[in-house]
């Protein structure tokens, strides 16, 4: 294998407190790095980088891990515009619209489901996500859920079944029924594609002794648990993702004080939706609180037709700075190492060496300037697995 030395780099983050100026970004100024296959091999001051086969000069650019995405349900058809515009003319959002999606992918074909998932990861490549989870949740039969998955694992080793989204508007009269249809056969034909379980546990969807049903099933056929949780109103989301060890719990909007404590002891990451809350004009998440407290935060887009239809980590950053109260340091540490660390994953979100030689550079001097200057496209290139798949121009 050829070794690549990036050098120019004004400013790199390594997310790696054990490297640059200690802090949980690990920055180094004046750096480089170099790659070999698809790792990282070495990081350092660039006047020490030792010899590679090739050299790239990103001539003073700042460069970070690719973003993380670690909550993302891409797999869908049909527009809820409609939907969001009604929002923003005052109406409020409720999980019932979902099912207008579910009517639309069911009658989508496989193909057109694969070219729209397709084009969502390719776009959020563009702008720097180097992983991505990619949910289940609008087929809510067997077949529907299963075929969106065996789609998904063909995009990311990240797939989640969600068959407990809402329950499916054959069950509306019998949600028993549907709980044992997710937590039997739609279970067994899903198990194989999936790494993950999740459940929106919330009003209008399931409750406690159903998201915990459904999780419990999950876990006995080898799937890892998450969990929808607290994004409408308190409830026991929170809670039970806690109590059952799940990964992370996603939204975390309306917690208590018990669900903050609850986060700390577990190690249960909450990973914050900004573009929800931008989207339906929701209470903002209060990630200071939760980071003064020690919990761990993640950030994430929550791309989906109906409440958060953006693909843009960037855009997740500026407004988790602008609106939830981090620093600049925070939310990219949230885009990066803890978006891994709601995968459990210790290869990516981080550039030092043995990690995955996931990076984006930007064309920009610093980090901070994916909140500093929101909006605008800042990605000069994206590294993913050792290759350069978007290349500096020029």
């Amino acid at each position: 294998m050829s070794a690549v030395a990036i050098t120019g780099i004004g400013e790199l983050v390594t997310a790696d407190p054990l490297l640059g100026d200690g802090s949980a970004l690990g920055l180094l100024v004046d750096a480089a790095l170099v790659v070999e296959g698809e790792q990282v091999l070495w990081v350092g001051p660039a006047t020490a980088v030792p010899q590679a086969d090739h050299a790239v000069d990103l001539a003073g650019r700042a460069v970070l891990p690719g973003f993380v995405d670690s909550h993302a349900h891409l797999i869908f058809a049909g527009d809820r515009s409609g939907d969001f515009e009604g929002r923003m003319a005052g109406g409020s959002y409720t999980p019932s619209g979902i099912r207008s999606t579910v009517a639309a992918t069911r009658a989508a074909t496989d193909e057109q489901l694969a070219a729209r998932a397709s084009s969502l990861v390719a776009e959020m490549l563009r702008q720097g996500t180097t992983t991505v989870e990619i949910k289940s949740g609008y087929g809510l039969t067997v077949h529907h859920e299963a075929r969106a998955l065996a789609i998904a694992q063909a995009l990311t080793p990240e797939t989640t079944f969600l068959g407990a989204h809402v329950v499916a508007p054959e069950h509306v009269d019998d949600p028993g029924a549907y709980v044992d249809l997710v937590c039997g056969p739609m279970l067994d034909a899903c198990a194989p594609y999936a790494r993950w379980i999740d459940v929106f546990c919330e009003r209008g969807a399931f409750d406690a002794d159903q998201a915990r049903r459904v999780l419990g099933a999950g876990v006995a056929a080898g799937l890892l648990p998450r969990v929808h949780a607290n994004q409408l109103g308190p409830g026991p989301g929170v809670q039970l993702a806690c109590e059952l060890g799940a990964a992370s719990a996603d939204h975390c909007t309306h917690v208590t004080g018990a669900d903050v404590d609850a986060l700390v002891q577990s190690g249960t990451v909450a990973t914050l939706l900004p573009g929800v809350e931008f989207s339906t004009r929701s209470p903002w998440s209060d990630a200071r609180r939760l980071l003064d407290e020690g919990v761990t935060v993640a950030l994430a887009t929550d791309c989906n037709p109906g409440t958060s239809f953006t693909s843009s980590m960037p855009l997740g950053i500026a407004l988790a700075v602008r609106e939830m109260g981090m620093s600049a340091a925070e939310a990219v540490w949230a885009a990066t190492a803890g978006g891994a660390r709601a995968l459990r994953r210790t290869d990516i979100g981080r550039l030092s060496p043995g990690a995955r030689a996931d990076l984006l550079v930007l064309d920009a001097p610093s980090y901070v300037h994916l909140a500093y200057r929101p909006g605008v496209p800042l990605t000069a290139a994206v590294w993913q697995r050792g290759r350069p798949v978007i290349p500096v121009a020029g």
